[in-house]
């Protein structure tokens, strides 16, 4: 995997969609509990079901699982997840806010929504990975961390479980690194000794 020279990271926003739990799992499985940015995840939800995003996560990561709240503050070192039915957005002040807005691709929470707003608040301190997933939601989410000069890793199209997403995202805007899952894990890990 090629070194990046961007960083330090202030906030990793990742997004998922079908085939998303086993990918998530699979990066996030093993980041010591002393990992220091922010990971904020949107993983489209039915928004007719009650999540049990957190619960899942929380007996497979380290570091502490939230779902996201209105108006609370982003805390370092935390997996903060979208929770259905609401969009997630980073405000200038560094809490998160959710909104109601209408779906974008058929989706609430959007991955676009979450990565655009932490693109104009982090910019080039922000991490964005885009995974596994059906629709094309992400690809201009991604496009806007490259074009506030974050750094952007979508997942091998190859590997994926649904390859739709990450392909949609290498065709609208060429990311600066495709890789495997274990290969992003890898990165995570590579971040946390710098």
């Amino acid at each position: 995997m090629p070194a990046i020279s961007h960083g330090p990271f202030e906030a990793i926003v990742i997004g998922a969609s079908a085939g998303g739990i086993d990918a998530l799992l699979a990066i996030l499985r093993d980041l010591p509990a002393s990992f220091g940015p922010p990971i904020l995840v949107v993983l489209h939800l039915a928004e007719d079901r009650e999540s049990r995003l957190t619960e899942v996560f929380r007996s497979h990561v380290a570091l502490p699982v939230r779902e996201a709240l209105d108006k609370t503050a982003i805390e370092r070192g935390t997996v903060h997840f979208a929770c259905a039915g609401y969009h997630l957005l980073v405000e200038r002040d560094h809490t998160l806010s959710l909104s109601c807005e209408p779906p974008v691709h058929y989706s609430r929470p959007s991955i676009d929504i979450l990565m655009e707003s932490a693109a104009d608040v982090y910019g080039a301190g922000l991490l964005g990975i885009l995974l596994t997933g059906a629709n094309r939601d992400g690809a201009c989410g991604l496009a806007r961390v490259k074009q506030m000069g974050g750094y952007t890793v979508v997942q091998d199209p190859r590997e994926a479980q649904v390859a739709t997403m990450p392909q949609a995202a290498i065709d609208y805007s060429r990311p600066d690194l495709i890789l495997s899952l274990n290969e992003i894990h890898t990165l995570l890990l590579t971040l946390e000794k710098h």
